[in-house]
Order: C-alpha cells, then structure tokens, then sequence
C-alpha cells in the first residue's frame, strides 16, 4: 500500500461560488468526455459489477514507485501494487501479503533483531497468475539497490545484508545491524521478477507503464493526460473480489474542473479536496465527504542558532537562543483563530510531532493562546515594551522574520494573523516569503532554512507511520546542517545531549512500546523547549457520490486502499 505525503492547498474562492449555478453545469456538460469514462449506472440495491469513474488533477509520468514520487503515482498504483503489511485507519499496522507482522514475540524477529521472517500467504499470484515467491523480494532488493537507475528512496534497504529463501513461501531479511523501522521494509511495494526486467534497464520497463501486482485491479489501459483504466484482477486472492469491474481514473487540468464532474455526476469520486470545497459540496445532494484526520502538522520551524548564511549551530541566535522568548511566541498565537478563520474550523490544533498512530503521545495538548502569559514571560526575559508598541532590549528590537513558500495562499494568510498575534504581545514580525524551491530547498540552492539564515519559517511535514528516520532527522545534533552535512534536517539547530541520548536507545530498541517511550520522551523534551510550534493538524478530503458503498477513510493511506470492497447501488 502506498502511504500519503504532503498535500496542495488551493484557492476556489471564485469558482466555490458558483459551482452550484446553471453555469458551473452547462460547463460541466460541454467539457467532452470519452464514451468509455461514462459513470456506471445505479441500481437499487449494491450488485457485483458496474464501473466507477475517479477523478485526478495531476498526471502521473511513470507507474513504477521506484521511479517516482508523484502523489497520483502512489494513487494509481494503490489499487494494483502491494507489500507485506498494510496500515488501518486507526494506525495498526496488519498483514497483507503476509500471514502475520513479523515480531520477537511471534519469533519473526531475531533476538538480536538483525533477522526479519515473513511467511507469504498460500497461494499468492501475480495479475498474470503466476505465483509470487521470495524469488521476487530478493529481485527486489536488487532493484531497489541498482546504482544509477534512478531509484528516488533506498533508505532501510541499504540496510540489508541479504535475503535468504527457505522456501517459496519464507521470507528471510538479514540486515547488517537493526533497523527500527524494519517493518517499513518491502511494506508497499513487491516486484515480479518474470515480468519487470533487468534492473539496469529500469528506465525503460514495459512495468514503468503497465505495472503488474498483486492488488484487486489491473492497469488496463493508459492514455497519458486522459485517463488509466483500471480493470478486475481475476487472480486476485480474495474470492468474490473486488466488487467492481472497471475503475476509470480520469485526468482534468483542475480541481475546478473535478469539482463540476462530481456535481454533474460524471465522476464518482473527486481526489484531495481541500477545505474551501466543503460549502460547496455541502450543498451538493447525493455526495458525501470523507474526512480523515492527517498524521502531519502545520507548524514554524524556529532557529535557534545564529540568522547567518552558513549559521554556526555553537553561536545562539540573537532573540530566538532564549526559551523564554520562544515560548512566549506560542503562548502569543491563536491556533484556533487560524483554524477558525482560514479552515472553517476543520482542522485539530497542533500538538506534536507525534499526534497520531501508534506512536502518538497523547499527553502533549496544544500550547494554550495566553497573551497576558506571553507579555509576562518577555518581560522576565527583559523584553520591555517601548512607545512605539514594540519590545526592546539593550537597544534592540524584538523583530523577526517569518518566511513561507510564496504563491501559497493558506500560509501566506496565516502569517498575517500571525503577526496580528504577535502585534498583540509587543512583537514585530515582518514577512518575507519565496519560492518553495528556495524557502524549503537545498544547501546548494541557498536555502534559508537549510544554511541557518532565518527566524522562523512556515511549512509542513507529515509524520511517518514509523517516525524514527524523522525523530533522528529533526533533533538528532548529527544532522544540524552544515557545509559537510548539507543533506541535514535538524533546521531549527536543535543540540540537547538527552536527545541524542533517546534517539541512540530508541535505534537499537526491538520492543515497539519501549521505543514509543523514548520517542514521547524526547517530543515532551522539544516541546518544553519549543524549537516548533505545531499549529494545527489538517484533515484528509476526498468527495465521492452515495451510490458507492463500501468507501473507508484512511489518512495514512490513499484512496484506493480497501478498493477490494466497494460497490456501486
């Protein structure tokens, strides 16, 4: 299964208005439409068969997860592609391909935790009925690992010494030392080593286009910029599955123009709503809403060494170096105004970076919105406030800089009510935004938060099912960047001995909750030093007609991935 990253805000303002309008549909009705992407008439009561239309704003460029990293890619391949295990709404992380998840109780681990067994279910066959072997994760490996092929992500694989085959059926991974996040491993995608070819000559597989798997659908059919036919797996291994024949994912140029589709009843599903559609659709009859609350947070990222490119992370920055300052800059912002005014008060206020899954440590709650806490705390800092309605101290203002991705109309919004929030508590706070490509860049591109030359900076991140490579990315002191860690991710220059302390005994911890431990002891340890502040947490949206049943909102997944189970009434 295929698992979510960071999603798109977009601004309908102007079209939301008139989406319900004769207008809206006679567009609708005149964008032409291919007689084969016809949405399946509705019966009476739910039938095996009929043929469902999805549609999609972005197009995919290849149909190989390797190769790739598009959002639409991880879309499509949801319904065709599979791994080991699979994760359920509410963050569990079951079997799919495998007869169990491989633990040291159930003795799939090692002791020592180097060695990782899968037994695959009986009988497992590709879409071209072929049987699935350990064969095809051991060809796998070999793809993954292929120097210069351009495979985008080998983190964890590299890690592997080598797979070894028992049996058809078992699955052997000895890994060189233990990996905590081994049961990411192999977890969304499987190769057919009969099918795909040779590694070397990845980027030309017939697999990139019409990949084959083990998942409830098929790619029937690819036309590039219009649509991906998707047809039942007849060798698919639950009986009587999936329910439906066809699913068509249908390709516009825009979310406006998804959205008319779903009105007129054209399409059956519309992908990645965001929250300004909600008014609109709330008066659409016969079209629910899906809402999943996301893994990730909105939040600023604060610098803590000194604001100069090519920052020194030993030299504490000017304002930011003291805690007092930094917590009274989150006692000071009103989540809730933001969500509140920006979100139509669908979203959860910020937390943590653990807020959801099996590793989510529920005793954090959101920074209350405390200005007279906020005034105290600067003035026992030294911050006196001056005539002019803004803090001083030794002769220097308390003003920052906050930076977002420009163009973005949601960050830029919440920046405004940001330095609203901190007019408010004596702070001036000036904004100064660019490109994604230079604001959240590279050490190369000249990155503000990459080479320490920031304040605070808006963005997102999502958390990861197992949240170790991140933990270790954001507070790990290793992976402050600098001119010879240009690749580290520790932005805010976060340095604490007690993290690097939790982290060490969390890399080589078996036991998941002993490693949930750790991890909620070092997010409590950063939440009392407020290197972030977490603003809120969004919600998954999708739209889909009531016709289909069998729909399971699942934030740590995409679209497709109970697919086996709808049907069409």
């Amino acid at each position: 299964m295929f698992y979510k990253g960071e999603e798109i805000w977009m601004n309908k303002t102007f079209f939301l208005s008139l989406i319900l309008g004769i207008t809206l549909l006679i567009a609708a009705c005149a964008a032409p439409t291919p007689t084969p992407l016809a949405a399946a008439p509705a019966a009476s009561t739910p039938q095996r068969g009929g043929k469902l239309t999805m549609v999609v704003w972005q197009s995919p460029v290849t149909l190989n997860s390797l190769l790739g990293t598009q959002k639409v890619m991880y879309e499509v391949l949801n319904f065709v592609a599979e791994g080991f295990t699979e994760v359920l709404p509410d963050g569990r992380r079951v079997p799919n391909l495998a007869k169990e998840v491989p633990t040291s109780e159930n003795g799939g681990v090692s002791a020592d935790g180097k060695t990782i067994t899968y037994h695959l279910k009986e009988n497992l066959k590709w879409s071209d009925g072929t049987p699935l072997t350990c064969a095809d994760v051991q060809f796998t490996l070999e793809a993954i690992l292929t120097p210069n092929v351009g495979v985008t992500a080998t983190t964890g694989y590299k890690e592997i010494d080598q797979i070894e085959c028992p049996s058809p059926q078992t699955v052997v991974i000895q890994l060189k030392t233990f990996y905590a996040p081994y049961l990411t491993l192999f977890s969304q995608t499987i190769l057919p080593k009969h099918y795909a070819g040779d590694p070397k000559g990845m980027k030309n597989w017939d697999y990139n286009r019409k990949p084959l798997g083990t998942g409830p659908f098929v790619v029937e059919e690819w036309k590039t910029d219009e649509y991906i036919r998707l047809k039942r797996n007849a060798n698919y291994r639950q009986e009587g599955k999936p329910y439906l024949d066809e699913i068509i994912i249908r390709i516009v140029p825009s979310s406006e123009v998804a959205l008319q589709l779903l009105a007129s009843g054209e399409a059956d599903i519309m992908w990645n709503n965001t929250e300004a559609d909600l008014p609109a659709l709330a008066k659409l009859p016969n079209v629910k809403v899906s809402q999943a609350l996301q893994s990730g947070s909105e939040r600023l990222w604060l610098n803590l060494a000194e604001n100069k490119d090519k920052s020194d992370p030993s030299k504490p920055h000017a304002i930011l170096g003291d805690v007092r300052v930094r917590r009274a800059i989150a006692y000071g912002i009103n989540k809730q105004r933001i969500v509140d005014t920006l979100l139509f008060g669908n979203a959860k206020l910020g937390t943590s970076e653990l807020n959801a899954g099996f590793f989510e440590c529920q005793n954090l709650p959101p920074y209350p919105h405390d200005p007279t806490q906020a005034k105290k705390v600067l003035d026992e800092a030294g911050w006196k406030l001056s005539s002019d309605g803004i803090r001083a101290k030794d002769g220097n203002k308390l003003r920052l800089k906050i930076a977002t991705t420009s163009g973005n109309k949601l960050r830029e919004d919440t920046e405004v009510l940001i330095a609203e929030d901190m007019k408010a508590i004596g702070v001036e706070l000036f904004i100064e935004n660019a490109p994604s490509s230079v604001v959240l860049g590279t050490w190369d591109g000249g990155s503000p938060r990459r080479r320490g030359n920031y304040d605070l900076v808006l963005g997102f991140n999502n958390l990861l099912i197992d949240p170790h490579a991140q933990m270790v990315s954001y507070w790990s002191s290793a992976q402050i960047p600098g001119e010879k860690n240009t690749g580290g991710a520790n932005f805010t220059r976060f340095n604490d001995p007690k993290a690097d302390e939790l982290l060490q005994k969390a890399s080589i911890e078996i036991d998941l909750n002993q490693r949930k431990n750790f991890y909620c002891q070092l997010a409590q340890l950063t939440y009392e030093q407020v290197n972030m502040i977490y603003l809120y947490q969004r919600y998954d949206l999708h739209s889909y007609r009531a016709d289909l049943q069998g729909w399971q909102a699942n934030a740590w997944q995409n679209v497709g991935w109970n697919a086996e189970e709808w049907k069409l009434k």
